[in-house]
């Protein structure tokens, strides 16, 4: 059973398409600028390998579509474009993230019936 060093985020798998779709909804982007916006959505490691199979398949697909675009400062480089059946999937994959936020939560109330993870304002002990 995988592990996750402590304090580390543990996201669900197959996470990352769900999210290049959702990044690519809000606007064009290349490889570069994705792997920037990914990180507030949980991925910190600089995997490029695995973003770019991703878009692959997503564009094999017919999700996302991608032409060569001249830059001014180096070279040519790949811009990625949504989809209206992407639009379409992500619609599908963000009702999956909700059931299981929604699983989430029910495990979260549950185990808290146990341990507290976070003081809330009922839990934290009155001033003396």
């Amino acid at each position: 059973m995988p592990t996750t060093e402590p304090g580390s985020l543990a996201l669900p798998r197959n996470f990352l398409r769900p999210c290049v779709l959702l990044l690519l909804r809000e606007g064009p982007a290349y490889g570069y600028d994705l792997l920037e916006r990914l990180r507030p959505l949980g991925f910190v490691r600089d995997d490029p390998g695995r973003l770019y199979r991703t878009l692959r398949s997503l564009e094999q697909a017919g999700l996302v579509r991608s032409a060569w675009e001249p830059s001014e400062a180096g070279p040519d480089r790949r811009v990625y474009v949504l989809t209206s059946a992407g639009v379409e999937e992500l619609h599908v994959e963000a009702k999956s993230v909700l059931r299981a936020r929604e699983k989430l939560g029910l495990f979260l109330s549950r185990y808290e019936e146990f341990v507290a993870l976070e003081p809330t304002a009922s839990r934290r002990p009155a001033p003396s």
